[in-house]
């Protein structure tokens, strides 16, 4: 006896996706060889374990169907169900695949669970999340604004070093426990970033994210040392304040990035340095009202901290003092820095926060302002991460807004690099889309680059560093060859970024084309005036498509895999409404790339976009459907966007 089922197909399981708690949901198996079976059950389990009989629909190709309709649970949680079949003699069982997606073609023998995500059907996210193109900035590294002096805050047992060369390597020193000491700046500053906003304007970015930047001892500003005040190498909050104000004047928000599971040990409240004084913070006094949050073995020196950086205190996140300090007080840290102009949050490690604290902490912030964002940094799918032995669903609309793509990125440049096959990025994309909300998918942060990665082009072109010495990496260049092919590849991957759900993210200077291995070379300056004006240009020209055309940001959502080599998304906007039920008009888009070295021909037929008999691509090249299709001329690494015409009583 073979059980068959494929959650990702819709005659198996309807409706796909994720679901509003209370909702109805009709799943259908197929059974074939051996005898037929005398009862089958959907097993569920949803926090209890429920057994709901399937019933016979009759024979299909040669094989028999069972269906059962199911209303899922009251309360968002995710729902698990497989498939259990009893004969005379036997008993079969069908589960999930062991690829840890909870969804796909199942496998019989397999206990695991296909996984429904059943959310509040209240979760509502802000909208400018979806329609939106983010450009991340580490502010020391960006640009020195003109007409400021740099403030140097060389307080006693800080070492500061400023570089004379704003092109120059980051320097490298490396502490006893290998991490870079990371002393160095370079003055970019929040004045900096204000005066180049009509060049980020121009590039057609929406919601500037920046890397830390209230007080710490570090360039990077991971080590907290006041959560009240701004860095005064990059400003102060009069700065901040004037930046988003002109920022939203051009329709440009700023969300900030918090890093509340640690704190610096050079801070107010832990003070292990003595920079604030030898009876401040909880190294330096045991009655410190700062002690509770931190837990000492035996105090002073023996504390929990950060992956097992000292200079990294860990906090008790659940302790009624930080809670009042960081979210729950009248002037409290989160709802301080939103009322000071800024859009909300990213969360540093935001799995390694405890729930009870994400939901207080979205609370509070929407308090505020409900158009404010929680977005999370969760390297995995974000529906059922594995942290600390428990399943964690930040999807259910209590916690997050959404989550940085770090399985986009990762599923792109394992295409790109020909170490997954189309078939391969197309379920695991296909999987985050199943297990998503639509508010939570529309706005994940879809980012190539990023701070604590290898500059994109260096990973791309094959060559990010990692292979040689830490100490020899400020020296490392790519080839002529390689920085084409890395370029070329990074050129295919943006097309897609700015093709599928979410917003794009830049890395800043990933546009100029920097090059750079991993931290602490991957935070170089931003090269003004040694730009590469061709990627510049690419990433104009792509984000401006994403803008002008609404299906790219907020239709409905396949991807394809028309060839081994060739990767595809089609977007839809149908029946006068987009994806989240907005009014809109109707339109159709395909992306495509080809990654192989030779020219390939793509056939999609006039009912794959949505029966226009004309597409045109977005550089104006129109093709006319012949016999109900497209023959679509892919050349060797490269990619291509094509609109439908005619769509919308010919309005597109």
């Amino acid at each position: 006896m073979i059980l068959e089922h494929n959650s990702l197909d819709i005659f198996d399981r309807y409706p796909q996706g994720a679901l509003p708690t209370g909702s109805q949901v009709r799943l259908r198996v197929a059974v074939s060889g051996g005898e037929t079976p005398e009862e089958i059950d959907l097993r569920v389990w949803d926090g209890e374990e429920h057994r709901y009989p399937m019933r016979p629909l009759g024979l299909r190709g040669g094989k028999r169907y069972y269906e059962v309709q199911v209303c899922v649970s009251g309360t968002p949680c995710l729902y698990w169900y497989r498939f259990e079949a009893y004969g005379k003699d036997t008993f079969a069982v069908l589960g999930a695949p062991d690829d840890h997606a909870g969804c796909g073609v199942g496998r019989m023998g397999s206990e695991e669970s296909f996984q429904i995500t059943v959310y509040d059907p209240e979760y509502a996210v802000p909208g400018w999340m979806a329609d939106g193109v983010m450009y991340q900035i580490m502010v020391d590294r960006f640009f020195h604004g003109e007409g400021t002096d740099t403030l140097m805050h060389a307080k006693a047992g800080r070492k500061i070093e400023l570089h004379d060369v704003w092109d120059e390597m980051p320097f490298l020193n490396v502490s006893e426990n290998g991490d870079n000491f990371a002393s160095d700046f370079f003055g970019g500053n929040l004045e900096g970033v204000r005066q180049k906003l009509p060049y980020l304007k121009e590039m057609g970015v929406s919601v500037i994210y920046f890397n830390p930047i209230f007080d710490a001892r570090t360039n990077h500003k991971y080590d907290t040392s006041d959560y009240m005040r701004v860095d005064p190498m990059f400003g102060d909050e009069a700065a901040l304040r004037r930046l988003c104000e002109e920022a939203k004047a051009v329709g440009i928000r700023v969300m900030l990035d918090g890093v509340f599971s640690h704190v610096g040990d050079d801070s107010v409240y832990f003070n292990r340095r003595g920079t604030y004084g030898e009876k401040t913070g909880a190294y330096r006094d045991p009655k410190s009202p700062f002690a509770k949050w931190f837990t000492f073995k035996k105090w002073p020196d023996d504390y929990e901290c950060w992956w097992g950086f000292r200079t990294l205190p860990n906090v008790n996140e659940m302790d009624p003092d930080y809670l009042r300090y960081i979210l729950k007080g009248d002037d409290a840290v989160v709802k301080h820095w939103v009322r000071a102009g800024t859009s909300g949050w990213r969360l540093d490690v935001a799995d390694e926060l405890p729930m009870a604290f994400l939901r207080e902490l979205r609370a509070q912030v929407k308090s505020v302002d409900p158009d404010a964002a929680v977005l999370g940094e969760v390297w995995e799918d974000a529906s059922h991460k594995v942290a600390y032995g428990n399943v964690r669903s930040y999807v259910l609309g209590d916690t997050l807004d959404s989550v940085m793509n770090y399985p986009l990125r990762e599923a792109l440049i394992g295409f790109l690099m020909n170490k997954k096959s189309a078939e391969q990025v197309v379920h695991e994309l296909s999987a985050l889309q199943q297990n998503y909300p639509k508010p939570f998918l529309y706005s994940l942060m879809n980012m190539m680059g990023s701070h604590d990665r290898p500059r994109i082009i260096n990973v791309l072109a094959g060559n990010d560093g990692s292979d040689i010495p830490r100490v020899r990496r400020a020296e490392h260049r790519l080839s002529e060859a390689e920085r084409a092919l890395g370029g070329r590849r990074e050129q295919m991957m943006l097309r897609m970024i700015v093709s599928v759900p979410g917003m794009p993210c830049i890395y800043y200077a990933d546009e100029a084309g920097l090059e750079g291995c991993a931290d602490p070379f991957c935070r170089r300056t931003y090269p003004w005036g040694h730009e590469d004006v061709q990627m510049m240009e690419a990433y104009r020209d792509m984000i401006a498509m994403r803008n002008t055309h609404a299906e790219l940001r907020t239709g409905d959502c396949r991807y394809i895999a028309p060839g081994e080599d060739v990767l595809g998304v089609i977007r839809t906007i149908s029946e006068g409404a987009d994806a989240l039920g907005r009014p809109a008009k109707d339109a159709c888009a395909v992306t495509l790339l080809n990654r192989s070295t030779k020219p390939v021909d793509i056939y999609l037929t006039t009912s794959d976009l949505m029966g226009a008999m004309e597409i045109v691509s977005e550089s104006g090249e129109a093709m006319h459907a012949r016999a109900g299709a497209y023959t679509i001329r892919l050349n060797a690494m490269s990619g291509a966007t094509y609109f439908a015409c005619g769509l919308d009583d010919g309005d597109r």
